[in-house]
């Protein structure tokens, strides 16, 4: 198992839109866990629903968590890849290719499991398409990661293509995976059509100016 936990990749601009976005995401989550047991009505009115799903749910869900360690691990992985990103795009294209990453792996996730009627919250899907951009742009950063093997514990210096590329793989494992199984654990459709959608984007924005 490994976690990243900082890059050597210095930023340009200072990332007021991620800032912004994680921000957010906090304000949101602590007022889940301050309305109690009606959180559950919460995400069943804002979390994206497969087989009930709206426009606007395309957006609130990917501000809303389903628990501490869920925003946590979400809000880290924005913190260490988002500045690098937003300082390539710029404060504004960076957003519309978050909002844009997050609504593609809300539509890969209804794709992939129309009938569920389970709802689906968290920023992952957005998150996954800033790990494309950031692999694609610096495949040979530097980021630093924990890794844990049972008793033992180190830290080492990764280039990004090897850390974000073992991520994508365990999410497409785990996705063929679950195909056929409904539950209410990780969307991981959702993680793999951000990721794919950020890795459009990024190809695209070489091309053109998509703002």
């Amino acid at each position: 198992m490994f976690f990243p936990y900082k890059d050597d990749n210095p930023r340009i601009l200072i990332p007021y839109v991620t800032y912004g976005i994680i921000a957010l995401n906090a304000v949101v989550f602590l007022l889940q866990t301050g309305i109690g047991t009606a959180n559950a009505d919460l995400i069943y009115a804002f979390g994206l629903i497969p087989n009930h799903w709206t426009v606007l749910t395309l957006f609130t869900s990917m501000f809303l968590h389903g628990g501490l360690f869920h925003i946590l691990g979400n809000m880290w992985f924005l913190w260490i890849f988002g500045d690098n990103i937003e300082s390539a795009f710029g404060h504004t294209q960076y957003l519309v290719f978050y909002l844009l990453c997050g609504i593609g792996a809300a539509v890969a996730q209804i794709m992939i499991d129309p009938t569920s009627g389970i709802p689906m919250v968290g920023a992952s899907g957005a998150i996954s398409g800033v790990l494309a951009a950031y692999m694609m742009r610096y495949p040979k950063a530097r980021v630093h990661v924990f890794v844990f093997l049972f008793f033992f514990f180190t830290t080492i210096r990764v280039p990004a293509m090897i850390v974000i590329g073992l991520w994508f793989l365990e999410q497409l494992t785990n996705g063929i995976g679950s195909i056929g199984v409904q539950s209410g654990g990780v969307a991981w459709f959702a993680h793999i059509g951000g990721f794919v959608v950020g890795v459009g984007l990024e190809r695209i924005k070489k091309l053109v100016r998509f703002v």
